[in-house]
C-alpha cells in the first residue's frame, strides 16, 4: 500500500533529493506546499524557474552573478589587486558577510581530492593563472576550507604561484579543521582574514 498518493509522493521525493532534507523534513514541506495558495505555490515555481534561467558563472572570477562580469568584479571601489580564491560560490556569501575583505574573488569549483578522482585540472586553476599573468595582481590569499582537501589545495597552488612573484597568504588559524567556510560566523572569518599568514 503506497502511503501518500502519488503525486504527493512525487514531490517528497524531489525533495529529498536537496542536501539536509530527509523524509520528514521533505514530508512537512510538501504538505506545507499542498497548503498553500496556488498564488504562492506559483511564485516559488517561477522564482526557481527564473533563477535556472538567469543565473550563471563570471567569466572572470567565476562566482554565481545575473550578470557577466559579476557585481564584485566591476566594483572600482574594491582592490583589483588582491584575489581571495575559494572553492565554492558559497564561501564567497561568508566573506562578504565578514566586511572584513574588499578584494576580488576566484572560485576554484572545489579542492584537490585524489581520492574522489579531482585532481588540478578539473578545477579553475587554468584561469586562476591568467588572471595572475596581467601582472595586476600583489596578493593572493588562499581561502580554501580548512581540512585535508583544502589544505592539499592551498600548498598545490602555493607552490604553483609563489615563483611568479605574488605574495601568497593562507587564512589564519580560527577557523576549525573539518569544517567549511559557509559555516562559520562573521567575527571567526574577519579574525581569520585579518590575521592571514604567509603560506
Amino acid at each position: 500500500m503506497q502511503l501518500y498518493p502519488a503525486p504527493l509522493a512525487k514531490v517528497i521525493n524531489e525533495l529529498m533529493k536537496m542536501p539536509t532534507v530527509g523524509p520528514k523534513t521533505a514530508q512537512r514541506l510538501a504538505f506545507y506546499l499542498l497548503q498553500a495558495s496556488r498564488e504562492d505555490v506559483a511564485r516559488l515555481v517561477g522564482a526557481l524557474e527564473e533563477m535556472k534561467e538567469k543565473m550563471l558563472f563570471c567569466s572572470r572570477c567565476f562566482n554565481i552573478s545575473d550578470q557577466d562580469p559579476c557585481g564584485i568584479c566591476t566594483d572600482v571601489s574594491r582592490d583589483h589587486h588582491t584575489i581571495c580564491v575559494v572553492g565554492d560560490p558559497r564561501d564567497i556569501v561568508a566573506l562578504e558577510r565578514s566586511r572584513e575583505f574588499r578584494g576580488t574573488y576566484h572560485v576554484l569549483g572545489g579542492s584537490i581530492s585524489p581520492i574522489d578522482g579531482i585532481g588540478p585540472d578539473e578545477l579553475r586553476v587554468r584561469e586562476l593563472l591568467e588572471r595572475l599573468k596581467t601582472g595586476d595582481i600583489r596578493e593572493l590569499i588562499l581561502a580554501t576550507d580548512p581540512d585535508v582537501e583544502g589544505e592539499v589545495t592551498a600548498i598545490y597552488l602555493g607552490k604553483l604561484i609563489k615563483p611568479m612573484g605574488i605574495r601568497v597568504t593562507r587564512l589564519a588559524h580560527g577557523l576549525p579543521m573539518g569544517s567549511d567556510l559557509e559555516y562559520a560566523d562573521e567575527v571567526t572569518l574577519a579574525r581569520a582574514i585579518e590575521g592571514r599568514r604567509p603560506l
